[in-house]
């Protein structure tokens, strides 16, 4: 499994949150919802994204922003102007009239603000909870503030969410968060291959004609008792050669990377309901359920099934994302 399937498998992409908000200016948002990531577009109007920690960007029409949590940030449609609203942790949004939106929500609507206007803005946001482990090692990466500019691929989806938001029909809840997955994964795609732009050395040795072959391996059979020599005879080249280069290209030693990797899928192994200890054990490559434990204790600082009865796993992302702001081709 890579990255950018593990990162929208599960409950992250079920039920996702998804707003769709109309402005009168002057306004501002502040959002302090805590979620470990957020996708903002604006479908008419135009709105500066303000984040706490790295440099502002200006969102136009058809612009997609992605940003990471859990650090608060500001949408507004001056870059200077006070706050007027604010979301906090249960999504709730305090106006004027005490409107609540997580009241509005369990009627069943999408939409909410001001009324329609010559000169509003509208905009469409949502949010992701809980990403999987294997999410994590892709959102940690991620700049504090991502934006990719207006394209054809981005305008269609963009425009089906809007279509889509205020409509009332059954299945409503599982195209949206199909919706919103497509414009999360169009934006990430373009992320990842963007040179300079922050990727991951381990994504991005996947395209390297000696690393790529050996990770796509360990990803697809962690169960198999690899070794370095195991992996370079099934990648064809020696084993001096493929511990200097994967070190050089992906930042450490092949097996390091292997036990980490094992490591981040038992642990979302182990959130499935009838799995054992022993049996993802198995899966993942340790000789027993006991070797399991030790690696896991040693690493995450509680067994197994410690990690099982804690909710570890629902956490917000923590803090120490890359504090900057990447606007994709720009410069």
């Amino acid at each position: 499994m890579d990255a950018l399937t593990g990162l929208l498998e599960g409950p992250k992409a079920r039920g996702a949150f998804l707003i769709k908000s109309v402005f009168s200016p002057p306004w501002a948002l502040r959002v302090e919802d805590r979620a470990p990531i957020s996708l903002v577009t604006m479908v008419r109007g135009d709105a500066w994204v303000l984040p706490d920690r790295s440099t502002p960007a200006l969102l136009r029409p058809g612009d997609v922003a992605v940003l990471r949590g859990p650090d608060p940030y500001t949408i507004a449609d001056e870059q200077d102007t006070g706050v007027q609203i604010v979301v906090g942790p249960e999504q709730r949004c305090n106006t004027t009239e005490g409107e609540d939106v997580t009241d509005t929500m369990a009627l069943g609507v999408r939409t909410w603000g001001d009324t329609l206007g010559q000169g509003s803005s509208v905009m469409l946001s949502g949010t992701y909870q809980a990403p999987s482990e294997i999410g994590r090692r892709l959102l940690n990466a991620l700049p504090a503030l991502l934006v990719r500019p207006a394209g054809a691929e981005d305008n269609a989806l963009v425009s089906l969410l809007a279509d889509e938001i205020s409509r009332d029909e059954p299945g409503q809840e599982l195209v949206l968060d199909r919706l919103l997955d497509l414009l999360f994964v169009s934006v990430l795609r373009a992320w990842l291959a963007a040179p300079g732009a922050g990727a991951p050395a381990w994504y991005r040795a996947q395209s390297d004609h000696t690393v790529g072959p050996a990770l796509r391996l360990l990803h697809d059979n962690p169960g198999q008792a690899w070794t370095v020599e195991l992996l370079a005879r099934k990648v064809g080249v020696s084993r001096a050669g493929l511990a200097r280069r994967f070190t050089t290209v992906v930042g450490e030693p092949p097996m390091s990377y292997l036990a980490t990797w094992r490591l981040t899928l038992a642990a979302d192994l182990l959130r499935e309901p009838d799995a054992t200890v022993a049996g993802v054990a198995h899966r993942v490559g340790y000789s027993s359920a006991f070797a399991l434990s030790s690696a896991f204790k040693r690493v995450r600082g509680m067994s197994p099934q410690e990690y099982r009865t804690s909710r570890t796993g629902d956490q917000p992302m923590p803090a120490g994302t890359p504090a900057q702001t990447v606007v994709l081709g720009a410069g």
